[in-house]
């Protein structure tokens, strides 16, 4: 294993980048942020100055053309997403984009095409998959530890309705609870069962005071073998962010499936043959792995353990989520 260490550029200075990504790469093995890009100078260099980063750029295309930037992080708004990954992928920068990684299937698959074009990795951001806890359930899933597996549920919830100016309250730059928090559980569902999803059926509450987004949806996806998960996710109800899968023998509870903070919160549950009890896991940040496993993958040609055709997968799933919310109707994948 090489000691090279991977130089990032950012791309926007998103509260997601500042808060968790940013200092995530700063804590990791194999990168460093190397500069950061805003449309807006002072913000870039107000930025940079408060995270230590060294360069500070006035436009996205001035950092995409600096030779010395190994790989970009892309947080930009959704409707950005395609855009600047496909011309980072022609300045030949590797790229961590954040989720959803597109608007439609259509888009997200163009996206991965050319990057595989330009010869470039492309991964999606959903950190939490690469907390050390979804590989321990899907060790007990396999070793049977719940028996069959019978349904998920999970949920992902925050209140930010009363900021109206958020771009996430903005319809057609892809605001909306399903692209923004929704995604999660989907996207877990689908890992936790090595499967893609046969159906959906939505329901949500489209708001005229947010755009018309939906700040609030419930759904069922359905899997082979007569499995599903159900699934709410809102930007207008009370924090949480659990997960549970159930078996025929016992169940596996994730109080916190999505975020992690202080040593402890990753653990998890199992109850089976009449006990509960807590499964520790290593107190991990989740921001760092996600960029280590970038960097080994761009550094080492380790296999990406979620490539780009995932992200294009796991879209396929939301637009027909979206679909279904719109329509009141079960949609058929």
């Amino acid at each position: 294993m090489t000691s090279k260490k991977l130089k990032w550029g950012i791309l926007g200075c998103a509260g997601i980048a500042k808060r968790a990504v940013i200092p995530g790469i700063f804590q990791s093995q194999l990168g460093e942020v190397a500069a950061i890009a805003s449309r807006d100078m002072d913000k870039s260099k107000r930025t940079a100055e408060e995270l230590n980063i060294p360069v500070a750029y006035g436009s996205y295309e001035a950092l995409l053309e600096d030779d010395s930037i190994d790989v970009v992080y892309i947080p930009l708004p959704n409707h950005l997403h395609k855009e600047w990954t496909i011309r980072a992928a022609e300045a030949g920068k590797h790229i961590l984009c954040e989720k959803p990684l597109a608007l439609t299937e259509k888009e997200a698959a163009e996206m991965a095409e050319a990057s595989a074009k330009a010869g470039v990795l492309l991964a999606e951001a959903f950190m939490y998959r690469y907390h050390p806890r979804y590989q321990m359930m899907k060790q007990m899933i396999a070793a049977g530890e719940i028996g069959e597996i019978r349904g998920i549920r999970s949920a992902f919830t925050f209140n930010n309705a009363a900021n109206k100016e958020n771009v996430r309250y903005r319809k057609e730059w892809g605001g909306g609870s399903i692209y923004d928090v929704g995604c999660y559980p989907i996207n877990a569902a689908r890992l936790l069962l090595g499967k893609e999803p046969e159906a959906v059926t939505v329901q949500a509450l489209f708001s005229p005071e947010h755009d018309d987004v939906d700040m609030m949806a419930s759904g069922l996806i359905e899997f082979e073998g007569s499995v599903s998960l159900s699934f709410d996710c809102g930007m207008w109800a009370a924090f949480r962010n659990p997960l549970e899968v159930l078996g025929t023998d016992g169940i596996i509870e994730v109080p916190s499936a999505y975020v992690t903070g202080e040593p402890g919160s990753g653990n998890f549950f199992v109850s089976a043959k009449g006990e509960r009890r807590e499964i520790e896991v290593p107190h991990v940040n989740a921001y760092s792995e996600q960029a280590d496993h970038l960097a080994r993958a761009i550094i080492d040609g380790t296999p990406l353990q979620f490539n780009a055709s995932d992200a294009v997968k796991n879209m396929k799933v939301i637009d027909a989520c979206l679909l279904s919310a719109r329509e009141r109707a079960r949609i058929i994948l």
